[in-house]
């Protein structure tokens, strides 16, 4: 929780904003939603069932009957692989094409916290760089035709004891003695921005990366439907490189460090719907690789739809970077909701969007489409487009952003309305504010760096 919230919200600015700051913004492209909705479809498989159970799973120890159980339901076309009510024991998980995981209502698959479990080491990233580390705990690679259902629990047990105190906070559980992250990352950054070759970026075994808990890789058709995933090590739902992702229904309950809740990261064609988020970081981050690698890659995150979701907490609801150096574009974003929690008379959210990134980023960030937000809780920035999130090194590489569209927005409480603000060497470009009311704000609203920024119909009050 933000410790001086209630201080800023005593401080009383507002006022009736109704004319335009600059030229008119560009508007929304419809077609351009309309075909990423087009190409989004889930994938279906055959009415044939492989319980756990008759592959030997036991609840002690299922990692072997859910791996003999994926590959029999693969090998014979397809179908769903089933986990039954109870809580399951296991180590990682590899998902197979035409294979859905499927979790019975009150089934938990427990998730082993000895790093050994997810060894040997798979090619991944790790905070937006390429590198061979931890197996996630479900993962798939190269796979087509995969999902993840069901009314059960996913648990990653990561806690102050397991995975959280890595990242060297004592806020989750490190002190002196104990190992840490550090280290590890501040050496990957280094291979990046030297650009070392990826194969001789191994760590793992005696380093201390976390691994995110459900990661398809380079894969098509993607389900994610129905279930609880909670208290993952790292990143929670981190679809990568992938093609027609659909993650619907699900909640996700992580407030450990770094536990964002869905980041789709250099994918194409992918549906957030209907989910609902309690973290600490980010709700949802749309990624497309850092700095070097990403650069290197070229391969953007485009044709993200995100809508009918509830957010209790977290850093952002939507946000987009700040690893970014691939470019984002084509993000359609609707129907929110950020309610009050009724046992503390409010909640917590940073940002409702947030485009972050900094000048080491490069990449781009076109056609950004907000609409239809509905938040009780206090937000910090509702709108919020930064040049000088994090990072050091090169100070001329900041993204192209430009088209973001903020409209129909409803928000209680803020800090300040919106703060746009890029840099002196490459200026923010068309941004629109319409058709909103801030309540409650605390500081004015601030635009610097930006060209062509529309503020029409906008009210802004005072606290």
């Amino acid at each position: 929780m933000h410790p001086t919230r209630r201080q800023l919200l005593g401080a009383g600015l507002g006022g009736v904003v109704a004319a335009g700051i600059g030229l008119p913004a560009a508007a929304a492209d419809p077609s351009a939603e309309g075909l990423v909705r087009s190409r989004i479809r889930p994938p279906r498989f055959r009415d044939v069932w492989y319980p756990i159970t008759e592959y030997g799973a036991t609840p002690a120890d299922a990692t072997a009957g859910i791996a003999a159980a994926i590959v029999a339901c693969h090998r014979a076309g397809g179908g769903h692989v089933v986990v039954p009510a109870g809580t399951w024991q296991t180590g990682a998980i590899e998902l197979l094409s035409r294979v859905d995981l499927h979790l019975e209502e009150g089934a938990t698959l427990r998730f082993s916290t000895d790093p050994a479990a997810y060894l040997p080491v798979v090619r991944t990233r790790w905070q937006g760089v390429e590198v061979y580390n931890y197996s996630p705990l479900i993962r798939a690679e190269g796979q087509t035709d995969i999902a993840i259902t069901g009314k059960g629990v996913l648990d990653g047990a990561g806690d102050n004891e397991h995975w959280w105190y890595l990242i060297g906070s004592g806020q989750y559980g490190w002190h002196t003695g104990l190992p840490n992250q550090r280290a590890d990352w501040a050496e990957l950054e280094r291979m990046n921005n030297e650009q070392v070759p990826v194969e001789q970026r191994v760590f793992g075994a005696g380093h201390y990366l976390r691994p995110s808990f459900v990661q398809p890789f380079r894969c098509t058709n993607v389900l994610i439907e129905g279930v609880t995933i909670k208290d993952s090590p790292m990143w929670t739902i981190h679809p990568l490189e992938c093609r027609n992702v659909t993650v619907q229904g699900v909640t996700v309950d992580n407030l450990g460090p770094n536990g964002d809740g869905c980041d789709p990261e250099s994918c194409t064609d992918v549906l957030i719907r209907d989910c609902t988020f309690r973290t600490h970081d980010d709700c949802i981050a749309i990624k497309s690789g850092r700095d070097a690698d990403g650069r290197r890659l070229g391969l953007p995150s485009r044709g993200i739809v995100v809508e009918d979701c509830t957010f209790v907490s977290g850093g952002a609801a939507v946000a987009v970077g700040s690893e970014l150096s691939g470019g984002v574009e084509d993000v359609f974003v609707r129907r929110l909701s950020a309610p009050a929690d009724p046992a503390a008379d409010e909640a917590y959210l940073q940002w409702l969007l947030c485009v972050k990134s900094t000048s080491t980023r490069g990449g781009y960030v076109h056609n950004v489409d907000v609409r239809d937000v509905d938040s009780r809780a206090w937000m910090y920035r509702p709108l919020e487009i930064t040049f000088s999130y994090q990072g050091g090194g090169d100070q001329s590489l900041y993204p192209d952003v430009r088209d973001i569209r903020f409209d129909r927005v409803r928000v209680a409480r803020a800090e300040r309305a919106y703060r746009i603000v890029g840099a002196e060497t490459r200026h923010i470009r068309s941004v629109v504010v319409s058709n909103s009311r801030f309540g409650q704000v605390a500081a004015e609203a601030v635009v610097q760096y930006a060209d062509d920024v529309t503020v029409r119909n906008v009210l802004i009050s005072g606290s």
